[in-house]
């Protein structure tokens, strides 16, 4: 990327289009035929002037032209003048919608600076607009499902600015995720920072840019994602956060705990030793100040506490079951899981009722009502997404049923078992999920025949059977009253 951004400004005056739409015309003229449209952060290689127009010539296009002298700002690439482009950096860095602008003087500077004297503050400016102009596009593309459609307009200005930043070797992913594209940063720069001598602050923005779980290819293979996450959680520890800010600080715990809950189910599929990732988890969810959440913060905090919620049984050590009603599981085909309902008089071999699953089965979660006619266990079949069985018994016998934690496809989200309703067919069920990008908490009472909800609310306290009845392990273990 760098050797691109060098060859894009090589003369030592250069003009940078400061104004959307501007003309590239024939002659020196407003009534001169226009050439081409250039955009902010158009580079042109200055030959003239005439009048109050600069002759230029555009190498992205390879066209030469006139243009208004007032739509351009000059640019000199000597050393001496590098801490000009630098000071307008720092300026352009946070303003949305001159990243394409922001992103042409970092190309200016990186030029003329000397080698010795470029430090990590460019290549964070450079990736944070970068990932700006990017996360711009990825809503731009989330608004035009809505009934409020992004103007045309506002488009096309888009799209020429993404055109300007690829000019200077700014690189962007895209694939499809949740029904429209997804437009990421491919992270180079910020990758140089994390090998500079860098600041805390900088260290975790760029972190925290590489990590993005929105900016992971749904079709990554489990072994590359498993790769991935073990790479993202290094990145994370390579961030020294006791001297960040406290907003910043809970972004670096919310980031590892929805890491370390990723590997936790990655081990558990490879049989490896993921209670240490399950509790690292957890500790990394706790640690997070609630207090010092932005608004943005928050939803990042529902997230995390999701992801956290539901891997957070690899975490808990099985503990010895008294119950009459048991589950015990064996290996089936090549990745299979199955899952054999017995008691005293049933063994593995002559099971109450049974089903194989290429799921992760947590048989740490495993709670048998007191008349042993049902049992609740916690199967993950996808990273962010863990579901509830039910073995309950029928006047036909016995029959497994799979509640899932939303009626939509599956994203992210967890069901988890909350305690029994003694002599009668109803069960407590938390439930946190993410429902077209709305985050969802429900405690419901729910009849074990049907699998209807009877009734439900936002908090236990609100619900008089659910806050009477929760299990008291639940309670403890649970991260949905975080």
């Amino acid at each position: 990327m760098l050797s691109t951004i060098v060859a894009a400004a090589a003369s030592s005056l250069i003009a940078i289009v400061t104004q959307d739409q501007a003309a590239l015309r024939a002659a020196p003229r407003d009534s001169a035929q226009q050439q081409v449209v250039l955009w902010q952060g158009d580079s042109l290689e200055i030959r003239g002037e005439r009048m109050d127009y600069l002759q230029v010539y555009d190498h992205r296009r390879e066209r030469a032209g006139f243009i208004k002298a007032n739509q351009v700002r000059l640019v000199r690439m000597d050393p001496d003048d590098a801490p000009d482009s630098f000071a307008v950096i720092r300026f352009l860095r946070d303003t949305p919608g001159a990243e394409a602008l922001g992103i042409s003087y970092t190309a200016a500077y990186l030029k003329a600076a000397p080698a010795n004297q470029i430090g990590a503050e460019a290549f964070d400016a450079l990736g944070t607009m970068a990932e700006r102009l990017a996360r711009r596009s990825t809503n731009l593309q989330s608004q035009s499902g809505t009934t409020v459609k992004p103007g045309k307009q506002m488009e096309t200005t888009l799209a020429a600015h993404l055109e300007v930043a690829s000019y200077y070797g700014v690189q962007f992913k895209s694939f499809e995720r949740e029904g429209r594209i997804q437009l990421c940063y491919d992270g180079e720069a910020f990758r140089r920072v994390l090998a500079m001598n860098a600041t805390s602050e900088q260290r975790a923005r760029a972190a925290l840019a590489l990590t993005r779980p929105e900016c992971i290819n749904p079709a990554t293979r489990p072994l590359e994602k498993f790769a991935l996450d073990n790479w993202r959680a290094e990145v994370l520890e390579r961030v020294d956060s006791s001297n960040l800010n406290e907003y910043l600080k809970n972004r670096i715990k919310m980031r590892k705990a929805s890491v370390w809950s990723a590997i936790a189910y990655q081990r558990s599929r490879k049989n490896e030793n993921f209670q240490v990732a399950g509790n690292r988890a957890l500790l990394e969810l706790a640690a997070v100040n609630k207090e010092e959440l932005t608004d943005e913060d928050k939803q990042s905090y529902a997230d995390a506490g999701i992801r956290v919620g539901t891997a957070r049984w690899a975490a808990e050590l099985p503990v010895a079951n008294k119950a009459n009603l048991q589950i015990v599981t064996s290996q089936g085909e090549p990745g299979e899981t199955c899952v054999h309902l017995i008691d005293n008089k049933h063994d593995i071999k002559n099971p109450l009722a049974k089903r194989c699953t290429y799921s992760v089965v947590w048989p740490a979660s495993a709670r048998a009502n007191a008349h042993s006619t049902a049992l609740a266990l916690a199967v993950q079949p996808m990273e962010g997404w863990r579901e509830l069985w039910l073995f309950h018994q029928t006047s036909n016998g016995w029959i497994i049923d799979a509640l899932p934690p939303a009626n939509s496809d599956p994203n992210l989200g967890y069901v988890e078992f909350a305690g029994w309703v003694p002599a009668s067919n109803k069960m407590l069920v938390a439930r946190e999920a993410k429902v077209e990008g709305i985050f969802k908490r429900r405690f419901e009472v729910v009849n074990m025949d049907t699998l209807q909800t009877e009734n439900g609310a936002d908090q236990p306290s609100s619900l008089n059977i659910f806050y009477k009845w929760q299990d008291p392990l639940w309670k403890q273990q649970t991260v949905s009253l975080r």
